[in-house]
């Protein structure tokens, strides 16, 4: 292991173990199979980075992401779970915005499209519009619907969760999209 990625390695063990025994201390059998589908993407990361060596930056805010999507739904504040919690209100019912799972969606796609970059980047041939073809690939490659799958599968698996309804799914998808943007402004900007 490189001495880079020591502290990383710490962070992830520890956040590992920690929202496990939190997860197993309250029964929260919704975020047991997150916990599992964020164990396993975590593995696809380290196997990815002996190819692809994210730069360390990226590796930490796949973290963080991690962590703050595994806090979203194991800790409350005042009662509410902090996936629920409303950061600003910006607009009432029944959008809700600005809600923690927005920010995270925002912010984990942001993340999410930065790291597909660097899997992307030496795959984009110098003779093409690569900046077309890595805008269309990162924002239209599902991202956001693959993680709506995560959840609808959590429904399935646990029918009492937290997940919620059509306007959820569809905010959680514009929220998405808003990252990727982000994230693709980002790159133009620092590497076109």
């Amino acid at each position: 292991m490189q001495k880079k990625l020591l502290p990383l390695t710490i962070a992830v063990i520890c956040s590992f173990l920690f929202f496990t025994l939190l997860i197993l201390i309250k029964g929260n059998y919704e975020f047991l199979f997150y916990l599992v589908v964020v164990f396993f993407l975590t593995w696809v990361v380290y196997k990815a980075h002996k190819k692809v060596k994210f730069p360390l930056y990226v590796l930490w805010h796949l973290f963080i992401w991690a962590t703050l999507h595994l806090a979203g739904g194991n800790i409350y504040i005042k009662g509410i779970k902090l996936y629920e919690y409303m950061i600003f209100n910006i607009i009432g019912d029944p959008y809700n915005i600005l809600k923690y799972d927005q920010a995270v969606h925002i912010y984990g796609f942001f993340v999410a499209t930065l790291a597909i970059y660097y899997v992307l980047k030496p795959l984009l041939q110098k003779n093409h519009n690569r900046w077309t073809a890595l805008t269309i690939v990162v924002v239209m490659a599902g991202l956001g619907a693959v993680n709506e799958i995560v959840e609808f599968i959590a429904t399935v698996i646990t029918p009492s969760t937290g997940v919620g309804g059509y306007i959820n799914n569809a905010l959680d998808l514009v929220t998405d999209l808003i990252g990727a943007i982000i994230a693709i402004g980002m790159i133009f900007n620092r590497f076109s």
